[in-house]
């Protein structure tokens, strides 16, 4: 008989910072966002890539928005333009949300048919490590009239291997060897400059190969990721080019179980090149089928964010929380600005985040997933069931007596629900459900 079993007095490690999003809700109106909604959900990362805007257009985030003339005296404030990202970083902190700050450019998917100048190598990479310093000192240390903001993480470009072909590649139009020291460049000076910052990089496309060496459709491309990625450790830890790491960044668009495969292999890598101590982070993630507003999706997200709590990764971001017409802003409806059900999954997981002690827990029932948390005083967990067809799983270690639940379904959106009976935990599926006793 499928059962779930909570251990309440084992607390195993702490809750992860695995529900972070994308590019925040901004809705594109001057000073207009829905970003209160990530701080209702307890989510405490928006990842700032792809703001920038497609085209070379859009004043956020990106160098050529925020340093727009590469001839300009990179030491003068008036070299830049920071209000527009001044704005969006305030309104992030405002709702307790970090950013992780990408140094580099939104992705030009039109790069086959005109001319992207800015997903080309910078003509100076001294100079653009530069630059990259003085954004770094804006939002750090004041200057250019600036603030002191605890900003972790900077990334350093984003999916340089995008395209094994060039003409083809949408974020970068250089050789592997181009970007490779790139970083070691841009590394190498900012940690010099910030020791105490996270550096890291490089947004890999992922790591489908290992799970797929057929590779689909686009073998090739697939074998480039991993050979970018070898070559790429291989680069930063040579006695020439040596380079820190702080955090090596990854994406996965794969489901739940291939994600795990591919969370293993990145974390074996860097700790086989001498990375032990440098963070994993899966800083774009989205399971398909990216339906907005389907309990199907709304149930991999969930099941997505409860596994990687088991993971070997130590922090991750969706993608994305845009409030747009995308596959992919599958948060938030573009329409009437109000939140689909895949938001449910984040909110209870920033439920677990506030209790902060991860319980251990064991179930036996496929395609369903779960986390438990306590505070010292109060239990709570996130149980997720993948699956179309309804889980009754045997409760054991919780008193049902005892049990609130709230659910999210076909029919409700976090109402309250008699889900555990008869000594099981009834979970609909495609369901999302919050248990606390």
């Amino acid at each position: 008989m499928s059962f779930i079993r909570v251990y309440c007095g084992e607390t195993i490690g702490p809750i992860k910072k695995v529900n972070g999003v994308g590019q925040p809700p901004i809705t594109g109106a001057a000073y207009s966002s829905m970003v209160h909604y990530l701080g209702e959900a307890n989510i405490p990362y928006s990842r700032l890539h792809d703001v920038g805007g497609a085209f070379g257009g859009g004043m956020y985030v990106d160098i050529p928005n925020v340093f727009t003339d590469f001839s300009a005296d990179e030491n003068d404030p008036a070299s830049y333009t920071f209000a527009y990202t001044d704005w969006l970083i305030e309104e992030l902190f405002k709702y307790g949300v970090e950013p992780v700050y990408r140094l580099g450019v939104t992705i030009e998917n039109a790069v086959a048919r005109y001319a992207s100048p800015r997903v080309f190598p910078p003509k100076d990479y001294e100079k653009w490590a530069r630059v990259c310093e003085h954004v770094i000192r804006h939002y750090t240390e004041g200057w250019a009239n600036g603030f002191r903001y605890p900003i972790t993480y900077w990334e350093i470009w984003n999916e340089p291997e995008n395209h094994v072909e060039l003409k083809h590649n949408m974020m970068w139009q250089g050789s592997a060897e181009d970007y490779y020291r790139l970083y070691e460049v841009t590394a190498r000076h900012l940690k010099a400059c910030f020791p105490n910052i996270k550096i890291g990089g490089y947004a890999s496309c992922g790591f489908y190969h290992i799970t797929n060496p057929g590779g689909g459709s686009e073998p090739a491309r697939m074998r480039y990721f991993v050979d970018f990625f070898e070559g790429f450790l291989d680069w930063i830890t040579s006695p020439a080019h040596s380079a820190p790491l702080d955090f090596f960044s990854w994406h996965s668009y794969a489901g739940i179980e291939e994600t795990r495969a591919h969370a293993d292999y990145c974390r074996r890598m860097l700790d086989q090149r001498g990375f032990a101590r440098a963070e994993t982070q899966l800083n774009e993630w989205n399971p398909a089928p990216r339906v907005f507003g389907s309990l199907e999706h709304a149930a991999q997200v969930g099941g997505m964010l409860c596994a990687l709590q088991d993971m070997p990764v130590d922090t991750a971001m969706f993608y994305d929380a845009r409030v747009g017409i995308s596959e992919y802003g599958s948060l938030f409806s573009p329409v009437t600005r109000t939140p689909y059900a895949d938001y449910d999954a984040f909110v209870l997981f920033g439920r677990l985040l506030r209790l902060g002690g991860q319980l251990r827990v064991e179930l036996d029932e496929p395609g369903v997933y779960a986390v438990a948390a306590t505070d010292g005083a109060k239990r709570g967990m996130m149980a997720v069931n993948t699956n179309e067809r309804e889980a009754a799983l045997a409760l054991e270690g919780v008193d049902p007596a005892n049990l609130t639940c709230e659910i999210t379904d076909r029919h409700r959106r976090l109402e309250k629900a008699a889900l555990a009976r008869d000594g099981k935990l009834h979970l609909p599926g495609w369901s999302l459900s919050w248990i606390e006793w």
